[in-house]
């Protein structure tokens, strides 16, 4: 008789794997909460970085599923973000290459935050006034050659006052130059992600190479909020004296707004009149930047419509924290039957508002689950939906480490495998 080849020849065997593998899946999904979807296996992905505010690669803007459209706004680009969670609610050309002008000096102040937080510079340190900061053009502080001033006045004077001379001083204090500070403004961008940004001074003053995007301010201001606390307190001052002169915040919504603490304004002839603003409502904090628009009192009021209607329209959630237990899956080969899984941290989530309910996590991982796991090893992905749209995709790991099984352990759960 004629030989069979071998995948002809086990019937039997191939149907059992069939059948055992379909049982398993059935096992593992039957095992997630109510509120918990298994979608189909897919290959655990390299474990992810942190991804940078505002809404991470994959995902939509929030404000997509909300029943609420955006305000129409007037300016030439514009995004809001919600910081909590890094996600963008609505966005009008984000990605497009405008000039930054003054909100240039977000960077330059969290460069210098940086350098105060590493100990290379110090708030009392006096910094030396050189001939290019004095002349340089523009807003001004009025500081003075051969007049001691401290890195917190030139603090005060570049953000409050917005002064060009003040931001010279401080990138030759931390950079010995204003070119060789750029370059680290440079780095720190490519750092944040800020894809099409470059910086060529730490002024905003024009210059056709000095571009961003509204995408890229919204990463960076929101990095300067969470990163250097410490230091944001400047954002809100409203005026601040120097050399006999006091100059006020040109931020109008500080005083239209009791709500809002932050962040910078922004004006050349041909960027037009540009805005970044913040305001923390309950525990919730909101980033508009606005760009290109035609008046102070534009980009103020424009920016009020964005914060408004995205505190109003929008909850913040949070889930995986520590009254939210992980997923149950089961192990194989394991000292334990059982792991829990969830992602590395708890996660916010913006959500239109009353639709917090209708969040669900979609569980994507390779099964089976075969000891030893370690403890925060990725084994696939959670993603979030909201009326079938993914909202937010974070690591899946495993929460407690399960060690390997002993032989006689190892074995039963082989043959449990194969018989189910």
């Amino acid at each position: 008789m004629k030989k069979l080849p071998h995948s002809a020849q086990s019937p039997v065997v191939f149907t059992r794997r069939l059948v055992s593998g379909a049982v398993l899946s059935a096992m593992l999904a039957a095992s997630m909460p109510a509120w918990a979807q298994q979608a189909p296996a897919a290959p655990a992905a390299a474990p992810a970085a942190t991804a940078p505010a505002p809404t991470p690669a994959g995902a939509i803007p929030v404000g997509d599923v909300s029943a609420v459209p955006a305000p129409t706004i007037a300016a030439k680009a514009w995004i809001v973000v919600d910081v909590n969670s890094g996600q963008t609610l609505a966005a009008s050309n984000p990605d497009m290459k405008v000039e930054p002008a003054s909100l240039t000096k977000i960077m330059t102040a969290y460069v210098v935050f940086n350098a105060l937080e590493e100990k290379r510079l110090t708030l009392e340190q006096t910094v030396p006034v050189s001939e290019h900061a004095w002349r340089t053009g523009g807003s001004r502080m009025f500081i003075e050659p051969r007049k001691p001033v401290t890195v917190d006045e030139l603090n005060q004077g570049m953000i409050v006052q917005s002064g060009n001379d003040a931001s010279v001083a401080l990138a030759e204090a931390v950079g010995g130059s204003e070119s060789a500070f750029a370059a680290l403004m440079n780095q720190e961008a490519e750092r944040l992600g800020m894809k099409n940004t470059h910086f060529m001074n730490a002024t905003g003053l024009p210059d056709p190479q000095h571009t961003t995007s509204v995408r890229d301010l919204a990463t960076m201001s929101a990095h300067l909020i969470t990163d250097h606390p410490d230091y944001f307190h400047y954002y809100k001052q409203k005026s601040y004296t120097y050399n006999k002169i006091t100059q006020p915040n040109r931020n109008r919504l500080l005083w239209a707004d009791p709500s809002v603490d932050g962040m910078k304004t922004g004006h050349t002839e041909s960027a037009g009149y540009c805005l970044v603003s913040t305001a923390v409502r309950g525990d919730r904090r909101i980033l508009v930047v606005v760009v290109g628009t035609d008046s102070e009192a534009t980009r103020a009021e424009e920016s009020l419509k964005l914060l408004n209607w995205s505190f109003q329209n929008f909850d913040t959630v949070k889930l995986f924290d520590k009254s939210q237990p992980g997923i149950d899956a089961r192990v194989w080969e394991g000292t334990a039957e059982n792991v829990k899984l969830g992602p590395p941290n708890p996660v916010s989530i913006a959500v239109p508002r009353g639709k917090a309910g209708e969040l669900k996590p979609v569980a994507q991982r390779t099964d089976p689950l075969i000891a030893p796991l370690a403890k925060g090893q990725q084994v696939g992905t959670l993603q979030f939906t909201l009326d079938g749209k993914v909202l937010r995709t974070e690591p899946l790991v495993v929460q407690d480490a399960v060690e390997r099984a002993g032989f006689f352990g190892r074995m039963v759960d082989t043959v449990k495998r194969w018989f189910q």
